[in-house]
């Protein structure tokens, strides 16, 4: 049965738990409490790369900001922002933006399939603020500008193929993309405090170059049927796209961006939400909002960019809060899963598993330094849910 959930949570100890509002099939039950931290435990103290992490789990810095990429030639971009991994053979490879003007774009880690790295080369360059992005079922990353009427590059994570520009994916301050393959679409989020949800639909699947460019319509309220309406103009020339269409439903900050199972999944930064996306029923609904959080304080704030797990688990990385990643469980736990002490001034970015599932990697956009120039990526092994 789809399920659609309005989460109220309780904070128990280092957790926090759902307490109501979850709908079966249209039909209100109240969920149990989930007590105790969370599928793994509570988070230990802080190892040598000082994060914080559940027994059984290790860590390892894979790059530095300025610094080569070990056995490479290829220095580590300055504040790696969103990321993803892609098979490569019997091992995999490892996407990051640079979120810095004005030569931003994105490089790129290959791991062999024992995880030692083996290559790491630029894939975009000559670009604004690469933030965060998304996956194509295709094989590309699509690396998206977070400036006003910034563009959306495709780009090919071997570093083959020349990026390309996809102006038909509409000229905003673009943050995530997420592909739908079941619909053939994208979904988009917008960086502003009034911006918009969007979808991408291609004229032909698998070729980005032209297509049609919708908003999300949706009345007042936080959960309900949705509908979709084309932007007339998706360049944004004389107006806004987010200001095109009449009853376009606003969201404080879109952020990241995760399609899984027909749900879309992205967080609005502004107010510290998780939303879900009923792709199937077209309907909308919060997830998680920290501020009907009840008996402690709220386990996840500043929500940033999203990934998840093929168990359900939804991860959620903190820009500031306690520079967290939190997991949201498929029975709607809430808690910490990592911690990054010592960083307050950064943010975590670019979380994304290894396509077997057994690696998590993510950044500290500016490390321990506050800056652009301390940007540290990480990887985290250990028994994950699968």
């Amino acid at each position: 049965m789809e399920r659609r959930s309005f989460l109220r949570t309780t904070v128990v100890g280092t957790s926090a738990v759902a307490l109501g509002g979850s709908l079966w099939a249209g039909t209100a039950h109240a969920a149990p409490a989930q007590p105790g931290p969370g599928p793994y435990g509570p988070i230990g103290s802080a190892d040598a790369q000082g994060i914080r992490l559940p027994a059984g789990f290790r860590s390892r810095v894979v790059a530095r900001t300025g610094q080569r990429v070990a056995g490479t030639s290829y220095t580590w971009h300055p504040a790696p922002d969103g990321g993803a991994c892609y098979a490569d053979g019997g091992g995999w490879i490892y996407v990051s933006n640079s979120e810095v003007s004005p030569d931003g774009g994105a490089g790129a880690i290959r791991f062999s399939s024992s995880g030692d790295i083996t290559g790491a080369h630029r894939i975009l360059s000559g670009t604004r603020t690469n933030c965060a992005g998304g996956s194509t079922p295709w094989q590309t990353w699509l690396s998206c500008e977070e400036v006003d009427r910034g563009y959306v590059y495709e780009t090919d994570p071997w570093g083959v193929k020349a990026a390309v520009r996809r102006d038909a994916m509409g000229r905003f301050k673009h943050e995530a993309a997420a592909a739908d393959p079941v619909r053939k679409v994208v979904y988009l989020t917008e960086d502003v405090t009034d911006g918009c949800f969007y979808r991408f639909t291609p004229t032909t699947w698998g070729d980005l170059s032209a297509g049609r460019l919708e908003v999300l319509r949706m009345g007042s309220g936080t959960s309900g049927a949705v509908t979709w309406a084309a932007v007339p103009d998706p360049s944004g020339a004389a107006t806004a796209t987010r200001n095109q269409v009449s009853g376009a439903k606003r969201f404080n900050g879109g952020e990241g961006c995760h399609y899984a199972d027909g749900t879309c999944w992205f967080t609005t930064k502004g107010d510290n939400r998780v939303w879900r996306y009923d792709a199937v029923a077209q309907r909308l609904d919060l997830t998680y909002d920290d501020s009907l959080v009840t008996g402690g304080a709220a386990p996840l704030t500043g929500v940033d960019n999203v990934t998840g797990s093929s168990s359900g688990d939804l991860y959620v990385a903190e820009d500031g809060g306690s520079m967290d990643i939190c997991v949201i469980t498929p029975d709607d736990v809430v808690t910490p899963f990592l911690r990054i002490e010592g960083q307050s001034a950064s943010e975590i970015t670019g979380p994304a598993f290894s396509p077997d599932g057994t690696r998590l990697y993510f950044s500290s956009q500016r490390g321990t330094s506050g800056s652009s120039s301390g940007g540290i990526t990480y990887e985290v092994t250990g028994p994950f849910r699968r």
